[in-house]
């Protein structure tokens, strides 16, 4: 069974032209609305997803599921299959919309935003499939997402106050990002209803952010491989071809009652993760190296901003030879301030939490993760102070 494309080409242009109220049936964003997982399941299977024998779907808290297997799989196994028809796209947004979001996405390139576009359409073609409520051929999928998010989006001022200046700094900017995405879909002929409810437009932006890939300039989504947790240690990877059809395949000899695991970014620098994902990965190696980076971030940030965005391109674009250029230039003038920024740091981390633990949970959901990363980032740091003594 597949979707006619055709028509829902139609349906999208009738709620592109549309500012009529939201029809009944729509996801309920309520932050206590149950995810409908294993009915997605079912839906997913009867559009063509396969998947291999003995994988499942599971959750140990009834909030958070992830694939895992019942059986052995070995290594190259496809262990998912997501048909085209089923997967969402920004090239596909892109040709349903026609020219209908060349405004909006103008409004992004004047604000240094180019490369979200991708990013911009799928956003827009979610917040489009729910204006549609039941009547979306994706409607299920949607059912089965997280009402709530701890991303940096849906963080406050309240919460950046309590992170070090480059969790904040991270997290602040995929807020920005997604104000950025707000205004603009304001020049696109989109629903009142919607553009208007931030609660929605926060939802959208975050499903778009935490449920994509970026496959050589492509955002994709594809709904039930989509549900593949993160890991520093992989069982599988993700990939498209040439069609737009998903298939995840084993990395290695799985073991059953194992789950299969993905990698969503750089596994040696947990903070983009808990900024664009909303998580803390406490297995992440080598951490240490990272605040390396981190302090000479701040000192150059001190001395000469454009250093430091030079700097952090190096590290996010992954150029290890000319990261270390920076690190053996910079050395014997930083290493004095590093212990200082070092100390300084364990210093502001207690005063950071200790104004966290004074916040009202039910305010500020979000204070337990930023707790346990503030105490990471202690923990890691005192490793360092360890080794700057000792150098």
């Amino acid at each position: 069974m597949k979707f006619n494309l055709s028509l829902v080409a139609v349906c999208l242009a009738k709620s592109v032209a549309a500012f009529s109220a939201l029809p009944p049936g729509v996801v309920n964003l309520s932050s206590s609305a149950q995810r409908d997982v294993f009915t997605m399941a079912d839906w997913a299977a009867s559009f063509g997803v396969q998947q291999a024998e003995g994988l499942q779907l599971t959750s140990y808290d009834g909030q958070d599921y992830f694939a895992a297997t019942q059986q052995d799989i070995p290594a190259g196994t496809c262990v998912m299959y997501v048909p085209s028809d089923v997967v969402l796209s920004s090239s596909q947004a892109a040709q349903e919309f026609g020219g209908a979001l060349g405004d909006a996405e103008n409004q992004l390139s004047m604000a240094g935003l180019q490369e979200k576009i991708p990013l911009f359409r799928l956003f827009m073609k979610i917040l489009v499939e729910y204006g549609k409520g039941e009547a979306s051929p994706w409607y299920t999928w949607l059912n089965s997402l997280p009402r709530i998010y701890n991303t940096g989006a849906s963080m406050t001022y309240a919460c950046f106050d309590c992170l070090p200046p480059y969790a904040a700094w991270l997290a602040l900017t995929e807020r920005q990002n997604f104000v950025n995405f707000q205004k603009a879909s304001k020049y696109a002929p989109m629903n009142e209803e919607i553009v208007s409810n931030v609660t929605i437009l926060k939802w959208a932006y975050n499903v778009a952010l935490t449920r994509s890939i970026d496959w050589y300039g492509e955002r994709y989504i594809a709904p039930m491989g989509d549900m593949f947790n993160h890991s520093t240690e992989t069982e599988a990877e993700i990939s498209y071809d040439e069609n737009g059809n998903c298939m995840v395949y084993a990395t290695t000899d799985v073991y059953a009652g194992s789950p299969l695991r993905v990698s969503y970014g750089d596994p040696t620098n947990p903070t983009p993760l808990f900024a664009s994902y909303g998580f803390l990965d406490e297995t992440s190696p080598a951490t240490f190296c990272k605040v390396y980076d981190v302090a000479l971030y701040y000192v150059l940030k001190k001395s000469d901003p454009s250093l430091a965005d030079g700097f952090y391109q190096t590290m996010m674009s992954g150029d290890e030879a000319a990261k270390s250029q920076y690190h053996e230039q910079y050395w014997q003038y930083t290493k004095e301030e590093m212990q200082k920024h070092v100390d300084g740091t364990l210093r502001d981390l207690d005063k950071w939490s200790t104004k966290a633990n004074g916040y009202d949970l039910n305010t500020h959901p979000r204070v337990p993760l930023i707790l346990a990363h503030n105490e990471f980032v202690k923990e890691t740091f005192l490793n360092v102070k360890n080794n700057l003594d000792y150098m």
